[in-house]
C-alpha cells in the first residue's frame, strides 16, 4: 500500500493526504494548506515560495466582495431588515395555498440576494420562518428543511458570493454571472414549492397573525395589522419594508446600469445598510455596528484563510500538471458530451457532501474548465449550473453546513433536519437537470 502510494506524483500524493486530513477532522483550510506544503516540499520547492503563493492568492480586487457583501448581510439581519421584510410577503403570499411555506420560500430566495451566504441566511431569518410554518401546520424539521434549502439557493441568486470566486477563478465576467443565474434560481425556488404539501399536517393559519405581532417587531417599534383590511395591511407593510426590498433593485441595477462593479456593489451594498439602519429605521446604534462587524469578520476569515491555502493547493495542481492528467481522463471516459457532463455533476455532488463550496470550487474547477472549454460549453451557464450543483451539497449530510446552523437554530438534531431537507434535495435534483438539459434558461437574459 505505501509502495503505490509513493509511486505516485506529489500532487497526487497530495490530494490523498488532503482527504486524509479531513477523514482526520482536521479544519478544510488547514487540511489545503499542509497537503500543498507537503506536495511542494517533495517537489523541492523552497517553502519560503508558500508566503508569495498565498499573498498572490488573495490579493484579488474581485475577492473584496466577500468580506463586504457579508457584512451587508450580517447588518441587514441586525437592524430589524428581516422582519419587516417577512411580515411584508406573510402578507402579500400569505392567503395562497400552502401559507408560511410559500412565504418562507419567497423569503429565503430574497435574503439570499441581499446576504449572498446560505448560513448567514440561515441563521438570520431561519428562526422566525421555521416558528411561523410550525404555527401554520408544518412540521418542524420539514420547516428546517425548507429553510436549509431556500438559504442554499443563496449561493446561486444575485449578487452571491459563490458566482464572484468562481467568476475570479474562471476569469468570466461576474456581471454576466449574476445576471445568467436569475431565471435558474427562480426556477429553483418554484419547484421547491412543489414539495409544500408533503410537509403539512395541518391547515390552521395561527402562523399569520403571529407573524404580523411578534415580539421582535414589537421591539422595532412596529404595531400589529392582522385586523386591517387587506388592502391596508399590504400597503403599511409594504411601506415600513421598501428600503429593505430596494436593496436588490440598488445592487443589480447599478452593475446592469455600469455605474459600479459586483465588486463595488458589496460596498455600496454595505453603506446602503448602515443608510437605511441610520436615516431610514434608526436601529443602528454602536452595540449592532459593533456585533455586526465582529460576526462578518469571523464569518469573512473562514473564507478568506479556504481561499489563502487553495491558492497553494492549486499551484501544486497546475506545476505538477494534475489538470492535463486528470482532463483528459475525464475527455477520455466517453466521445458524449452528456456522458462527460453527467459524470463531472456526480463528482461535484460527491466531493459537496464533504466540503463546503469554495474549497470544492479552488480544488475541482482548474479540472474541469479545460473540459468546458474542450467540449465547447459556455463557462457562464458551466458556472450557473456548478452554483446550483453545490447548493445541494449545503443540505447533504454528512457536513452540509446549513443543516448544522439550522439544527442549533431549531434544537432538533442533524438526522431529523436532513430527513426533513431530503424532500427539497430530490426536487433541487430535478431542478439541477432541467437547468443542464437547457443552456438557454441561464443564457437567455446574456444575450
Amino acid at each position: 500500500m505505501f509502495e503505490l502510494f509513493t509511486d505516485l506524483t506529489a500532487g497526487s500524493r497530495m490530494v490523498l493526504v488532503f482527504f486524509l486530513l479531513l477523514l482526520l477532522r482536521v479544519p478544510v483550510a488547514f487540511s489545503l494548506g499542509l497537503s500543498a506544503v507537503y506536495a511542494m516540499w517533495h517537489m523541492g520547492f523552497g517553502l519560503d515560495m508558500a508566503g508569495d503563493l498565498i499573498a498572490t492568492g488573495i490579493t484579488k480586487f474581485s475577492l473584496l466582495a466577500i468580506p463586504f457583501f457579508i457584512l451587508a448581510g450580517t447588518l441587514m439581519g441586525s437592524l430589524g431588515i428581516a422582519e419587516r421584510m417577512i411580515r411584508f410577503f406573510r402578507v402579500l403570499v400569505g392567503g395562497l395555498p400552502g401559507g408560511m411555506g410559500v412565504v418562507g420560500t419567497v423569503v429565503c430566495l430574497f435574503w439570499g440576494a441581499v446576504s449572498g451566504s446560505g448560513p448567514a441566511s440561515v441563521a438570520a431569518i431561519g428562526p422566525m420562518i421555521i416558528k411561523g410554518m410550525e404555527e401554520d401546520g408544518y412540521r418542524r424539521a420539514y420547516a428546517a428543511g425548507l429553510v436549509c434549502t431556500g438559504a442554499a439557493l443563496s449561493i446561486v441568486i444575485p449578487p452571491s458570493i459563490g458566482l464572484v470566486i468562481y467568476g475570479v477563478i474562471a476569469e468570466t465576467s461576474i456581471s454576466k454571472l449574476f445576471l445568467a443565474a436569475i431565471l435558474p434560481g427562480t426556477l429553483m425556488g418554484l419547484i421547491m414549492m412543489l414539495t409544500l404539501p408533503l410537509g403539512r399536517v395541518s391547515h390552521h393559519s395561527a402562523g399569520a397573525a403571529s407573524l404580523e405581532d411578534s415580539p421582535s417587531l414589537r421591539a422595532l417599534g412596529l404595531m400589529p395589522y392582522h385586523d386591517q383590511p387587506y388592502r391596508r395591511r399590504l400597503w403599511l407593510t409594504f411601506r415600513e419594508s421598501f428600503w429593505g426590498l430596494m436593496t436588490p433593485v440598488v445592487i443589480l441595477g447599478g452593475i446592469y446600469s455600469g455605474v459600479f462593479t459586483p465588486t463595488e456593489a458589496a460596498l455600496v451594498a454595505t453603506v446602503y445598510a448602515l443608510c437605511v439602519g441610520a436615516l431610514a429605521y434608526r436601529t443602528l446604534n454602536v452595540p449592532k455596528l459593533y456585533a455586526a462587524l465582529g460576526d462578518a469578520a469571523a464569518s469573512s476569515a473562514v473564507v478568506m484563510l479556504v481561499v489563502a491555502y487553495a491558492s497553494l493547493f492549486g499551484w501544486v495542481v497546475t506545476v505538477d500538471d494534475l489538470v492535463g492528467t486528470y482532463s483528459g481522463l475525464l475527455l477520455g471516459m466517453s466521445d458524449n458530451e452528456w456522458v462527460i457532463l453527467l459524470v463531472i455533476m456526480l463528482i461535484l455532488l460527491l466531493v459537496g457532501m464533504f466540503m463546503d463550496a469554495v474549497t470544492v470550487m479552488f480544488i475541482s474547477l482548474p479540472i474541469f474548465l479545460p473540459v468546458v472549454h474542450q467540449m465547447g460549453w459556455d463557462p457562464v451557464w458551466f458556472g450557473v449550473l456548478l452554483m446550483v450543483n453545490l447548493s445541494i451539497g449545503l443540505i447533504t449530510p454528512p457536513v452540509g453546513i446549513n443543516l448544522y446552523v439550522a439544527a442549533n437554530v431549531t434544537k432538533l438534531s442533524i438526522e431529523q433536519v436532513a430527513k426533513g431537507a431530503m424532500p427539497f434535495m430530490l426536487i433541487c435534483l430535478v431542478g439541477l437537470a432541467i437547468i443542464a438539459a437547457f443552456p438557454s434558461l441561464s443564457l437567455m437574459l446574456t444575450r
